[in-house]
């Protein structure tokens, strides 16, 4: 099966919503969900805030429009509402491992965040809690984690959502590949019980004990499809494959399965775009349409589409989904908008026990805000705007330098680690969101951690060297040279655009890096400008006049301690301070090159959390990355 494929046209239609209502919707209902839950999740009936997953889904739908906007607002929403529970010795407050409850693994998703951005270790000792249950966790006799040690047995697609993706994203964070063995099974396997050969849609549970009054005799499984099981298991699909490491055979498995689900339910899709609460019975009384569900699948099927995991077919039903959410569901008063129709809760089993019949689902109350619906809505429509963002970069790969910067250190789980301006670092200096923006532009992001030459330069079309090592950084740094200088400015002259992120003196090996700024009539001097003292942040001010020809939205710049740049043909000054050139561009053959002091556009000056509100450095990465788009030939 093809891995990729490109989404071309078919996001056009008469359906199709613009990017910025996506977007605009999303942050709508997050402000609502703000306002309903400050700072914990307290629902009807509690006494006191209870450790739930529902409230992992709300805070990854804040997470999204935190990458989307560069908003530090949404990033400390997150750390406050989990902090709620996290004590310093990384201990989570109402938890309770012994109960093997899968769902309390799902907010595992936010620790894991909160720890590589922020480097607190509470975080990371209250993710290994959860994933120390995972490592006991009672499963069946194939393998299958158990929903529950209350319901021995039984596994419920809810459960694949809960415990999958923050299992997959925590074996990425510490290595452990052979983990994606064991989660491509549990949905092969789960697949294999509970998808109906008839109309390909998976029944919300199986028993493998066959014990359960609700479940079948023969083959152990629920008498219904329900409709929000399906958005859990959608969801769980695509959210694993972000995490599965290159090359892994798992990763063709789930693609297989997520298509043969994508084709079941778009099947099922009522004509309004939504999908009913019991999806195969769409004509039977009191059966309905339901919010959660149908802003599950409208998330499984847009992120499909634009992460390459679905053919771009599915697109369509996304778009029309996803209209049909909004209208069927959404309404707005005089203070906040709102999320109607989400079924409170379905499930099986349990006392007082519920049968799996369709009276069953019929029976439970129908609410608004629920936030399972008002965590899917904001995800889907994050992942909608993202779809209908214009892929400016398709077909074109941005390369990352790891050979001059070439920076190391201990991972936590003992062995050596990259950091500092690479794409995976998503701390301060990490380049994580800027990639992030460049691969939702539609370009591909790649590393080269070998020499310059002209084979692994043919494949990029925007090649980026940020500060060069010096000594004290590396125990063995690689020098720029007249052989590596002189195959860049080749690969520039054919078409390539290069982008040179250099640093301020000391800080950066500017001797050698000259030797391929010269090429371009550059020269990155010996100082220091724009110093910054404390947190005067006003003193990293760079003001960008209008009419410039890269920066068309950002007009109020950041950069702090950075080395300025003396120009020669062919090069020009692109931006000044004080009389001096902090940016500097050059046209030479038919490509470009661009460069600045400093690296720059890492996260913690792009991600919100530390500069005041009035700078624009998030609106500059995308101005830049347009620029590129346009100015790359390759």
């Amino acid at each position: 099966m093809k891995k990729f494929w490109t989404i071309a046209l078919l996001l056009a239609g008469t359906t199709a919503q613009a990017q910025a209502p996506a977007a605009d919707a999303a942050q709508a209902l997050a402000g609502t969900a703000m306002k309903l839950w400050p700072d914990s999740m307290l629902l009807p009936g509690d006494k006191f805030a209870k450790w739930r997953y529902d409230q992992g889904v709300v805070l990854k739908g804040i997470e999204g429009i935190w990458s989307a906007t560069g908003d530090g607002q949404w990033f400390r929403y997150l750390q406050r509402s989990m902090d709620v529970f996290v004590q310093a010795d990384g201990s989570i407050r109402g938890y309770k491992p012994d109960e093997y409850n899968i769902d309390h693994l799902n907010n595992g998703k936010v620790l894991l965040t909160l720890w590589q951005v922020t480097g607190q270790e509470k975080y990371r000792k209250a993710a290994d809690l959860l994933y120390k249950q995972l490592a006991t966790h009672p499963r069946t006799s194939e393998g299958s984690f158990w929903h529950k040690k209350i319901y021995p047995g039984q596994v419920w697609l809810d459960g694949l959502y809960m415990g999958q993706p923050f299992y997959a994203q925590y074996a990425k964070a510490f290595g452990n590949h052979k983990a994606f063995d064991d989660i491509t099974r549990q949905f092969v396997l789960i697949e294999g019980h509970a998808r109906d050969a008839k109309t390909g849609l998976l029944y919300h549970g199986w028993d493998e004990t066959r014990q359960q009054r609700w479940a079948d005799k023969t083959t152990g499984l629920s008498p219904n499809v329900w409709g929000r099981a399906l958005g859990w298991y959608g969801m769980a699909l695509v959210d694993v494959l972000d995490y599965y490491p290159s090359g892994h055979p798992g990763r063709d498995s789930l693609m297989r399965i997520l298509d043969r689900f994508a084709t079941a339910v778009v099947r099922v899709q009522d004509k309004s775009g939504a999908w009913y609460d019991v999806p195969t019975h769409p004509k039977k009384p009191k059966n309905y349409l339901e919010a959660s569900a149908s802003a599950m699948l409208v998330y499984t099927l847009a992120k499909g589409v634009r992460k390459g995991y679905l053919h771009p077919r599915f697109a369509a039903a996304a778009q029309k989904g996803y209209a049909g959410v909004v209208e069927k569901f959404i309404s707005t008063d005089s203070s906040q908008t709102n999320l109607n129709g989400t079924v409170a809760v379905s499930g099986l089993g349990g006392n007082p026990y519920r049968d799996g019949s369709f009276e069953y689902y019929m029976s439970e109350p129908v609410i608004a805000n629920d936030p399972k619906g008002v965590g899917a809505f904001i995800n889907m429509a994050n992942e909608v705007a993202l779809m209908n963002t214009p892929r400016i970069g398709a077909g074109r790969t941005v390369l990352l330098d790891y050979w001059f910067n070439n920076e190391w250190k201990k991972g936590p789980n003992g062995t050596d680690v990259r950091f500092h301006y690479t794409w995976e670092d998503r701390a301060n200096s990490g380049f994580s969101l800027l990639g992030e923006l460049f691969r939702n532009s539609g370009f591909r992001t790649a590393a080269l951690d070998t020499a310059p030459d002209a084979s692994n330069l043919a494949m990029a079309s925007v090649y980026i060297l940020v500060d060069p090592d010096t000594e004290k950084e590396t125990a063995h740094p690689h020098f720029m040279n007249d052989t590596a200088a002189t195959a860049i400015a080749e690969w520039v002259k054919k078409g390539g655009t290069l982008v040179l992120l250099a640093n301020d003196a000391g800080n950066c090996d500017l001797a050698h890096f000259n030797l391929l700024a010269a090429k371009f009539g550059m020269r990155f001097n010996e100082d220091h400008l724009n110093m910054v003292q404390r947190d005067q942040f006003e003193q990293g001010e760079v003001v960008v006049p209008a009419g410039h020809p890269v920066f068309r939205t950002a007009r109020r710049l950041y950069i702090k301690e950075l080395a300025s740049i003396e120009t020669t043909a062919p090069a020009t000054g692109l931006l000044s301070k004080e009389g001096r050139t902090v940016m500097a561009t050059a046209q030479y053959g038919k490509g470009r090159v661009l460069a600045l002091g400093d690296p720059w556009l890492y996260n913690e000056y792009t991600d919100g959390r530390k500069l005041p509100p009035g700078f624009d450095n998030y609106a500059a990465a995308m101005d830049l990355i347009r620029w590129l788009a346009q100015k790359s030939s390759r």
